[in-house]
């Protein structure tokens, strides 16, 4: 029986998770958390085998909760549960001691299997991120396209409509609304488009995304 702790900000979230592993005998979740924080003052109470955690939390975030949690409690394994899909991630994770990484839309099957797999001790990365590993590193690790260019990134349709109505000097809360998200969707989208070409701040990603042709 592996015991498990839920860590999302989300309730919803939470519940979902329940719900869906609710009917895995081999599964016992023993508590739940809204942030880092709440996490570590749970633990004085409950030891779990896995704690499975979102990255973009309020108060204190994954990241941050991995540091604590390698101090004070090094023996619990952590699966990182998250959207954020970015090959970075993983690496970033990895280095800061989870030992496994799924996004939220994965199925039972998969997130079941990845509980087992983190709480022997063995590292697990979710089959979609794992092929996007693969394809980078066949494509001689994303960093050119053979004619010492830099290749542009791969940004997804949601990601390029964002990215359109950055441009257009709409803010998160306006882009939330046009695109009926929330506003924190919005912001982690932001970041990735960041990230993923690079740029320093807001500016630097409209002045790259015109320069790529990837806006008008």
């Amino acid at each position: 029986m592996v015991k498990l702790i839920l860590v999302d900000d989300h309730t919803i979230i939470r519940d979902g998770l329940k719900s869906l592993l609710k009917t895995e005998r081999s599964i016992q979740i023993v508590g739940e958390a809204e942030n880092g924080q709440q996490l570590l003052q749970l633990l004085e109470q409950v030891t779990p085998d896995v704690v499975m955690l979102d990255l973009n939390m309020p108060v204190m975030d994954g990241f941050e909760t991995l540091q604590h949690l390698q101090k004070k409690h090094p023996d619990i394994k952590v699966l990182v549960l998250t959207m954020l899909n970015q090959n970075s991630y993983v690496q970033k994770v990895r280095d800061a001691g989870a030992h496994g990484f799924v996004l939220k839309s994965a199925g039972k099957e998969e997130l079941v299997h990845a509980v087992k797999t983190v709480a022997n001790n063995n590292p697990y990365i979710c089959s979609e991120v794992a092929l996007n590993l693969l394809n980078r590193t066949n494509n001689g690790d994303g960093s050119g396209n053979g004619n010492g260019q830099v290749a542009s990134p791969e940004l997804s349709k949601r990601e390029m409509e964002v990215l359109k109505l950055i441009a257009e000097g709409y803010t998160n809360a306006e882009i939330a609304d046009k695109i009926f998200a929330s506003k924190r969707t919005v912001e982690s989208h932001r970041q990735h488009l960041i990230e993923k070409t690079k740029s320093r701040n807001t500016a630097t990603l409209i002045k790259y995304a015109l320069q790529q042709g990837l806006i008008d």
